[in-house]
C-alpha cells in the first residue's frame, strides 16, 4: 500500500490501532510516547519527530518500505 500524506499514514495508524483493540493511551504507553503524540499522528500532523513515528509503527507491527526513485 502506498501512502503519500501524513493524513493517510495517520488514518492507517488509527485503523490498525482500533483493529488491535488498543486505545490511544495504550499505544502511547507501549510506544514510549505521549498520548498527545498519538493523537497528532492519527490526525496527520506534518511536523512530528520521525523517530517517534517509527517507534509507534513498530509497536503496531506496521512495516515501512522505501523505494529508489525510478530511473536509478
Amino acid at each position: 500500500m502506498t501512502m503519500k500524506t501524513m493524513k493517510e499514514i495517520g488514518a492507517f495508524v488509527a485503523a490498525t490501532r482500533k483493529h488491535q483493540g488498543a486505545t490511544q493511551l495504550d499505544l502511547a504507553q507501549l510506544s514510549g510516547v505521549g498520548r498527545r503524540f498519538v493523537v497528532e499522528l492519527e490526525a496527520g500532523k506534518e511536523s512530528l519527530h520521525a523517530g517517534k513515528v517509527l517507534r509507534v509503527l513498530e509497536t503496531l507491527g506496521i512495516g515501512l518500505a522505501l523505494e529508489e526513485p525510478r530511473g536509478l
